[in-house]
């Protein structure tokens, strides 16, 4: 088993989430530590007090398959005749202490950095989405208060646009007219022609 170098991004690729809870597989954690999943899962059974459901727990097999689906590729954890173990992150930090190795030692301090960055990181988004709710609330109140102004201008508008009937005033003639009643046609008189 070639152990991983130190780094708390690289462990933070490690950690899955299962029951709602973070958790990093046996075998990647095994890796991390520098031993043999089957030395790990060994020390864990020996110690089986110190591993509550809250620390450890083995998986059923459509948490398996779940935990297969967030990994790109299984070809690290395919192949296994057991349903694996997983740690939270008391768990991790536990299994470094039963192991008793100076390199579980060491690289549990990169787990618990990695659980507390991705904790942080949530947090972070928890607090970005709430945000994001309210001013979506706030600019939808706004919006309700736009689109009634809108809407109250647009049935003016279509108002403006319609015809109006043909018995208002605005369908007089233009321009100077009379009301007065003309004179009845009276002819003159003709001159009598005197010779």
């Amino acid at each position: 088993m070639k152990p991983v170098t130190p780094s708390t991004d690289l462990v933070e690729s490690l950690i899955r989430l299962v029951r709602g809870q973070r958790i990093i597989l046996d075998a990647d954690l095994a890796q991390v530590y520098g031993v043999p999943t089957k030395r790990l899962n060994e020390a864990v059974r020996r110690n089986a007090e110190k591993f509550p459901e809250d620390f450890a727990f083995c998986v059923d097999f459509q948490e398996v398959t779940n935990l297969r689906s967030q990994i790109a590729t299984s070809s690290g954890h395919g192949g296994r005749r057991y349903r694996p173990w997983v740690f939270t992150e008391h768990g991790a930090i536990m299994a470094a202490n039963v192991l008793n190795s100076p390199r579980a030692v060491q690289m549990s301090l990169f787990v618990v950095r990695a659980f507390v960055k991705m904790r942080e990181t949530l947090a972070q988004n928890k607090e970005l989405a709430a945000k994001l709710a309210e001013l979506e609330r706030n600019l939808t109140d706004r919006l309700d208060d736009h689109e009634q102004a809108i809407v109250h201008i647009m049935g003016e508008i279509k108002k403006l646009m319609e015809p109006l009937p043909p018995d208002t005033e605005s369908s007089r003639e233009m321009g100077f007219h009379v009301k007065e009643e003309p004179p009845a046609y009276v002819p003159k008189p003709r001159k009598s022609k005197k010779a």
